[in-house]
């Protein structure tokens, strides 16, 4: 995907934006900007979700339905629902104060598109692993992912609603189109780093984290290197689909304690016929429902393994371009980071994770 004379990459004649502290000082301030942006729409979306939870609680009674009869999804719009309509947009009001930095659009090939996918999936697993193993050692092992009792909870149809289609499409627009339209001026990894890790600090939790942050990581080169939004969505719908819809549908098609004793027995078998024996034994549902979980485990398997192959031998195929006001090395991590915007944004989504794992459970 070579694409010269990109308008991001072209620099400035007879001007260096690296000399001088003004400068300098200037582009701080806009990362804090898009921090103290995140903030308040994370400020806003938690305390509506709170008000219109206690509302709905409230009148409740007054239609004369339980509320424990309530089914998930009108709970899921109660708190989703002030994210989507009230707090993202005042985000991105205050993100106006920042200019974008005009693009071209380049398209992303089928097959460029499906190896990028690909790769998500062994980046999806290991960070998967690494959030459920810090969650239980932090926590005593009392910690519970709410995402996932989520997932196993919702009808497939809301599931498939809410988590494939009205999700990825307004995360990828605030994370992705908003923040690195206005912030890869200053470097194309520096907004790819910075795009991923404020993604991942939005799930608010030491699940999502690692595995947020690291498919982020290529969702925004996806978008960095075409500026259009149509293809990190897809590939953030196809990834939610396979966690929100297809996995819990799959774990659903076997009973637990079929499971638990074919385990048990398969312990036991001392020789063929006793393997032989296992089989007639079990009843045709549960048989149907132990090859789905097979098929998925072995396909899951198989893309984890193609994805660690293409990170290898793509590892010298990613590109980066220097932008017109790129920061030197040295100063990245303080302009970007170190500032009061992101620091209160990254003292919210510590302070709500840390609760997630320790008191919400």
């Amino acid at each position: 995907m070579n694409h010269k004379g990109r308008p991001e990459t072209r620099s400035v004649p007879g001007y260096d934006p690296r000399l001088g502290s003004p400068w300098w000082k200037h582009a701080r301030s806009r990362f804090s900007v898009v921090g103290f942006a995140l903030s308040v729409m994370l400020v806003i979306w938690i305390a509506l979700a709170i008000a219109v939870s206690f509302g709905v609680d409230a009148a409740l009674p007054a239609f004369g339905i339980d509320a424990k009869k309530v089914p998930i999804w009108v709970n899921l719009l109660a708190s989703n629902g002030p994210l989507y309509v009230i707090a993202m947009p005042a985000a991105v009001l205050m993100l106006r104060a920042i200019p974008k930095l005009p693009t071209r659009r380049f398209p992303l090939g089928g097959s460029r598109f499906f190896a990028l996918l690909i790769m998500c999936v062994p980046i999806m697993y290991a960070g998967s692993i690494i959030g459920i193993v810090l969650s239980s050692l932090l926590s005593g092992g009392t910690a519970v992912s709410g995402i996932g009792e989520l997932a196993s909870s919702l009808d497939p149809l809301m599931a498939f609603v809410f988590m494939v289609l009205v999700a990825p499409v307004f995360e990828e627009w605030i994370f992705r189109k908003q923040i690195i339209d206005r912030l890869r001026r200053y470097g194309e990894k520096t907004a790819i780093v910075v795009s991923a890790l404020a993604f991942g600090l939005f799930h608010q939790n030491l699940f999502q984290f690692f595995y947020a942050f690291g498919i982020g990581l290529v969702f925004a080169y996806v978008y960095m290197r075409t500026s259009r939004l149509r293809y990190s969505i897809a590939m953030h719908m196809i990834i939610n689909c396979n966690g929100g819809v297809v996995a819990p549908w799959v774990a659903r098609q076997i009973d637990p304690k079929a499971l638990e004793s074919l385990q048990s027995a398969g312990a036991q078998m001392q020789s063929q016929s006793d393997s032989l024996k296992l089989l007639q034994s079990i009843d045709q549902g549960s048989l149907a429902g132990l090859a789905w979980v097979m098929l998925y485990g072995s396909a899951m398997l198989a893309l984890i393994v193609a994805g660690i192959v293409l990170l290898i031998v793509w590892r010298k195929r990613f590109e980066f371009y220097i932008t017109p006001e790129e920061l030197l090395r040295g100063t990245r991590f303080r302009t970007a980071a170190v500032n009061p915007g992101m620091i209160v944004y990254g003292v919210l989504c510590v302070a709500m994770a840390a609760w997630n794992l320790f008191f919400h459970g």
